[in-house]
């Protein structure tokens, strides 16, 4: 009887052992949690940043809404606006401290604006010439390096598309921008006006495009003096890339475009015969313009002669013409008025006498 409550007494306590080391355990992990709660579930956002908050995985959405629905998505071209369809995501903008649970993750992005070369290649540092010059074929097949510089940033209203849609999208929009710019220059044509010329590396018997105002067989000189327009071409191309990768192409600068040196001493000396053509045509247009305004000074002095010798006799037929209104007798009497004074003018007066 006596071991058999000894027995009972002693399972009685193992359990409750066990029992505590398990409250034990419970309590020890729910602290753990707690701290770790506390010292990782605050954050803050900083000036430069955005934050998307993620749980388990899903980023917090803007209710149903997609970029289609949002002015970001108005430069994208009818045929691929059913393919960059991304949703509105919350953003979390700079201040704090913000508050998140352990199953959830916040995503940080800057979007300070970055200047980068247009030959920056982020997965592979050594093409492009170490970074440094993109190459780039005319329409008269020349194989040009052009240098330059682009800045972006990322678009804080399509953040879902650079953050989960696309892998790498600093790599998706050096593509995007180098491939239009290439297509550009292959098929760059410059309009017409100004002091625009066909330089001989221009194809034999072009005519003007569909359009009517272009040249066809675009050299790199064409390309050199119209860099401005190129320019302005690629950042009219480039205003999709917010809605198709969350980054904003805020602008892009060609500075230069070198030809090969093989060809280079023959476009000088094109450029050189181009200037004195320009040149010439410059002085003879001066000359030209000289004598037309030396001839309009000529007809105006001229006109000034005649006017100055018309308006008396204007001032005479007027007078002449209120004298006969005043009467049959006005006129005789206004002649023998004029003819007595210009009697005692003159000194010799020759009478016809007939005898």
């Amino acid at each position: 009887m006596l071991w058999h409550c000894l027995g009972t007494r002693g399972g009685h306590n193992g359990r409750m052992g066990v029992i505590d080391a398990l409250i034990g355990i419970l309590l020890g992990l729910g602290a753990y949690l707690g701290v770790r709660t506390l010292m990782t579930g605050f954050f803050t956002v900083e000036q430069n940043e955005r934050a998307v908050l993620t749980t388990f995985g899903r980023a917090e959405r803007l209710g149903t809404g997609t970029t289609l629905d949002d002015p970001v998505a108005e430069s994208l071209p009818p045929e691929d606006r059913e393919r960059y369809v991304y949703p509105l995501l919350r953003v979390i903008g700079p201040g704090g401290p913000y508050f998140k649970w352990p199953w959830q993750k916040v995503h940080k992005v800057s979007v300070a604006i970055e200047t980068v070369s247009i030959a920056f290649d982020p997965q592979n540092s050594s093409a492009n010439h170490g970074g440094t010059i993109l190459e780039a074929v005319t329409k008269d097949q020349l194989n040009i390096g052009i240098t330059g510089q682009m800045r972006f940033y990322v678009s804080e209203r399509n953040l879902y598309a650079y953050l989960f849609g696309v892998k790498n999208p600093v790599a998706h929009i050096m593509g995007y921008f180098v491939s239009i710019l290439r297509e550009r220059i292959a098929n760059f044509a410059a309009q017409k006006g100004g002091d625009m010329v066909q330089l001989p590396g221009a194809s034999e018997g072009a005519g003007p495009a569909d359009d009517g105002i272009h040249f066809e067989g675009i050299s790199i000189n064409d390309l050199r003096k119209n860099l401005n327009e190129l320019n302005v071409r690629m950042d009219q191309e480039c205003r999709s890339s917010a809605a198709r990768y969350g980054i904003v192409l805020e602008a892009s600068l060609i500075t230069g475009m070198d030809p090969p040196p093989q060809v280079d001493s023959a476009l000088a000396a094109i450029n050189t015969a181009n200037n004195e053509v320009s040149a010439d045509i410059s002085a003879a247009q001066a000359l030209a313009d000289q004598r037309i305004v030396e001839s309009k000074k000529a007809v105006e002095i001229q006109t000034m002669k005649a006017q100055a010798e018309v308006e008396p006799l204007r001032w005479l037929a007027e007078q002449l013409r209120q004298l006969k209104q005043s009467g049959s007798d006005a006129i005789p009497g206004y002649l023998r008025n004029v003819r007595l004074d210009l009697y005692r003018q003159a000194r010799h007066i020759i009478l016809d006498m007939k005898k």
